[in-house]
């Protein structure tokens, strides 16, 4: 089992940092979060985002599962109307925040089912390579808006503002996950939901998200990734329940590069997804 993404040859496999233990930062800097050399690498790729053949085309033919993972992760948690559920408008009426976004793969994605989408990424290229392919499309541009800011910034602004908070392939690039996810959520309406799509932090996710993805198969450029950053399922769920979240979907996600596919699996020793609900305060 392979992976779309990727990172430099280091770490000792035996380390395991306990992001648990980490406490928001306190930090004011709300820029403490970007890595430059990661953004610097993800906007070389800029010019390449919206070919579907080209050096992310793992990311493109991962919406086959993203998009379903928010659409049936919504209606479950009843924020769909009845009458819209097997509607081609699904989520018309919610509001969705996509949090390093790029160059805007997912957003289009959530916007053509009728979404209100808020594209941030602190990237500049990125942002305005997404900006230019949705106004090529006026079905869906009036749907969707991108902003070059970190959550950091946003969440400060639109506290309780959002159904649904979508961090796909982003997680893995953060440097304090602790205040991260404290403002995704602080963004996220009570009884919403915040999905995420990253990496285990495994030998496996070592040697197939980072040796072969980035140095064998050439499936991504290399430094794309630090495995250092990568985090455990549990890890994860365990920061997510300090910020009064209940996961309710923990699922292995597969990629068989040779076909450009995605499935779901038991596995989760690479690819994952969560979906966690915003409790209601009593």
């Amino acid at each position: 089992m392979l992976v779309i993404k990727p990172h430099r040859l280091v770490a000792p496999l035996i380390l395991k940092i306990r992001y648990l233990s980490q406490e928001p930062s306190g930090h004011t800097n709300p820029h403490h979060n970007v890595d430059q050399r990661e953004v610097d690498t993800l906007g070389k790729m800029a010019e390449e985002w919206w070919n579907p053949t080209g050096p992310l085309k793992g990311l493109h033919s991962m919406n086959s599962l993203r998009v379903p993972l928010i659409r049936d992760g919504l209606i479950a948690t009843s924020l769909v109307p009845q009458g819209q559920i097997r509607s081609p408008q699904v989520l018309k009426g919610l509001d969705i925040l996509e949090v390093g976004c790029g160059g805007g793969i997912l957003t289009e994605a959530l916007a053509r089912i009728h979404a209100n989408v808020v594209g941030i990424d602190p990237g500049e290229k990125l942002i305005n390579v997404a900006r230019e392919h949705a106004e090529r499309d006026q079905k869906i541009s009036p749907r969707i808006q991108y902003l070059m800011e970190t959550v950091e910034e946003h969440a400060q602004k639109n506290v309780d503002r959002y159904d649904a908070v979508v961090a796909s392939e982003v997680l893995e690039h953060v440097n304090d996950k602790a205040a991260f996810l404290e403002h995704c959520v602080m963004a996220l309406k009570p009884g919403g939901s915040i999905f995420i799509t990253t990496l285990n932090k495994t030998t496996a996710s070592w040697l197939g998200g980072v040796v072969a993805a980035e140095y064998v198969l050439k499936l991504v450029p290399e430094n794309t990734h630090d495995w250092e950053k990568f985090i455990a399922p549990l890890d994860l769920q365990r920061m997510l329940k300090t910020f009064n979240c209940t996961t309710v979907l923990v699922h292995g996600m597969s990629y068989e590069f040779w076909r450009n596919s995605w499935s779901w699996c038991k596995r989760m020793d690479i690819n994952y997804a969560v979906q966690a609900v915003k409790l209601v305060d009593n």
